[in-house]
């Protein structure tokens, strides 16, 4: 097992009491570096005529020290570690890993009150709050990542944590290709439904890499667009001229102050958009949404579904959510005429992130349901076109796009 050295425990415990002696404050820099440095040197001068643990590296002492006083102790190394995608951890012994997609436990130890101690320290940056009356937090960590907190007695007995990293690896659907998370012939198809202003569902289960896949196609949208996204906690990677980000807001103390999804939607509306994105829709923000994209407005979101097909049918529901003069009549025609194409992702047991499958609703409700033709599929693991016509061929004509010669069957 993996645990803190008594050395850099004792080293980390004098530098905390200097820090507070002297009134310092100390975060991550040259001055940080220098205190941490002088305090290995001074400790390992001490071990060589004590029985103090010798320290045999130094550097890796200075490293894990400042890990411990700047950083975030034990899990600072995974969160630079460009090859781990995301941290977990259940209990002081059970701190897990993802790299590319696949789990692993590690060998690291983090002691219950230093576990209670990690937590504080990432809320710090965050404005968020711990305690019985609110048990769970979703913020963002001061590189972007994304961080979610339950503890007891919602969780049995220790604090669970999730951080999800802030990957900067994937700006276009360029780079998806070259993972062969889709095809070229793909990629090209929605660079164009992306400046034809087509308003895009991207669905699949967690960790299908739903907001990877946003923030590629928004990598195809015209630079002179201007582009307001609202998310529950920031995590869409956007890079572009003229962007507004907006995320939600917990209650305070006293009970007031949240901003909710649904709220950012309609702010986001008076901000003079060209195109909407919306994180992730879970509720009744679906509604919004909806009215927004029925107004002619562009957007993009994602959602959670098992297939293409199902994502329609759950984004049919949530916005029932919003209240008893809302009801099926108004909402399943109104997806079937604004919704242009549903890209629906997958997670492969070794961890690669795939597209699945292209939908395009033609527009048309049948019993209830609508009607969608398949643009691409998975056949015998390799995603090919249908040879099927877009049923909305107008917005790319009016751009003057055409999609067609991507469409045409590889066969």
């Amino acid at each position: 097992m993996r645990c803190v050295s008594q050395a850099v425990a004792s080293i980390t415990a004098r530098v905390r009491e200097r820090v507070q002696r002297d009134r310092i404050e100390l975060s991550a820099g040259a001055e940080a570096n220098a205190i941490v440095e002088s305090e290995v040197r001074s400790y390992a001068e001490r071990a060589l005529v004590s029985d103090l643990p010798l320290v045999l590296d130094e550097a890796q002492t200075t490293a894990e020290v400042l890990a411990q006083v700047t950083g975030f102790g034990a899990l600072q190394p995974f969160l630079d570690d460009p090859e781990i995608e995301e941290i977990w951890v259940n209990a002081p012994s059970r701190v897990f890993v993802a790299r590319n997609g696949v789990p692993e436990l590690t060998s690291t130890v983090i002691p219950e009150a230093e576990l209670r101690d990690l937590v504080e320290r990432m809320l710090l940056s965050t404005g968020r709050r711990l305690d019985v009356s609110s048990p769970f937090v979703d913020a963002s960590l001061p590189d972007g990542s994304r961080l979610h907190v339950v503890i007891p007695d919602i969780s049995r007995r220790y604090p669970a944590i999730n951080i999800r990293k802030f990957m900067r690896r994937i700006r276009d659907l360029t780079a998806l290709v070259e993972r062969e998370s889709l095809t070229s012939q793909a990629a090209n198809f929605l660079r164009c439904a992306v400046q034809a202003g087509a308003n895009v569902l991207v669905s699949g289960a967690t960790h299908t890499g739903k907001t990877t896949m946003v923030g590629a196609l928004l990598g195809s949208a015209p630079v002179s667009e201007r582009i307001v996204t609202v998310e529950e906690t920031f995590e869409i990677d956007l890079v572009a001229r003229d962007v507004v980000a907006m995320q939600c807001r917990q209650t305070s103390l006293e009970g007031t102050g949240e901003i909710t999804l649904r709220r950012l939607v309609k702010e986001a509306l008076r901000m003079r958009p060209d195109r909407l994105v919306v994180g992730e829709v879970r509720e009744a923000e679906a509604l919004e949404l909806l009215i927004a994209l029925n107004s002619g407005l562009p957007g993009m979101c994602t959602i959670h579904a098992n297939s293409a097909r199902d994502a329609l049918v759950k984004l049919a529901t949530l916005p029932l959510l919003a209240g008893r003069n809302i009801d099926s009549s108004f909402v399943v025609p109104t997806i079937a005429s604004t919704i242009d194409l549903v890209v629906h992702l997958e997670l492969l047991p070794n961890g690669q992130r795939q597209l699945r499958e292209i939908l395009a609703p033609t527009g048309a409700v049948h019993a209830g349901v609508i009607e969608a033709s398949t643009l691409f599929e998975r056949e015998r693991g390799l995603l090919v076109a249908t040879g099927v016509k877009p049923p909305r061929l107008d917005k790319f004509e009016r751009r003057g796009i055409d999609p067609m010669p991507h469409l045409v069957p590889e066969w």
